[in-house]
């Protein structure tokens, strides 16, 4: 028999609380992670889609960086999904029951929003105009909803978020460095999609008259 096998017959109250207690560290880590990606990349998507409203201003003529910062979100986009369904899948921490409700109001907005984007790029001309009041109609609903779900979630998102890059708060919660490659990565492919759709540009430009997006 094995020292630990005597063990465990000999102290099961001992050896069961310390292995519930590694267990509960474990969980509280893994939920302190989790918060602090969620909040970071947070921080990257209201970069990105405040760089995305600007070219909305002349989305005509800002067209390809409107394509190109549209395909980078949809990496990070899904990350953040991941995230938040992990948080809702352990019931950590429910936020307020009207941000409870708009979360997956928002989760479909957003990819109503960005499915749509991608499809104009790649359908057919016949297409294109249910598509766009598809895309520009679910624009007008997700920020209604977006902005609400911000505004809600500012405080949370600036007071976590820079944990994991500070030196006094970084070490609290083990694995800030793979949850900065995971951003970091899911930037590079979004990057990445973005330069290959990019050539799909220049035909919507020429079968579409006039401006709009």
């Amino acid at each position: 028999m094995r020292a630990e096998d005597h063990d465990r017959i000999l102290l099961p109250g001992v050896a069961e609380p310390r292995s519930a207690r590694r267990a509960e560290r474990r969980a509280d880590a893994g939920v302190a992670g989790n918060a602090r990606l969620t909040a970071t990349n947070a921080v990257v998507l209201l970069v990105l889609l405040a760089a995305e409203g600007v070219t909305i201003l002349r989305v005509r003529a800002l067209l390809t960086p409107h394509v190109f910062i549209g395909v980078v979100l949809i990496p990070p986009v899904l990350l953040k999904m991941a995230s938040t369904g992990w948080r809702f899948a352990r019931y950590y921490g429910p936020p307020a029951l009207l941000l409870r409700l708009l979360g997956p109001v928002v989760a479909i907005l957003t990819v109503v929003l960005l499915a749509s984007g991608v499809g104009l790029l790649l359908v057919g001309p016949s297409w294109l105009p249910l598509l766009l009041k598809v895309h520009k109609a679910s624009f007008v609903l997700w920020f209604g909803a977006m902005t609400i779900h911000v505004l809600g979630h500012l405080g949370e998102v600036f007071r976590l978020a820079p944990r994991d890059w500070l030196r006094r708060t970084r070490r609290d919660v083990t694995g800030a460095a793979p949850r900065q490659w995971l951003i970091a990565a899911s930037l590079v492919a979004g990057a990445m999609l973005g330069f290959l759709l990019l050539s799909h540009v220049g035909h919507w430009l020429a079968v579409k008259p006039g401006g709009g997006g």
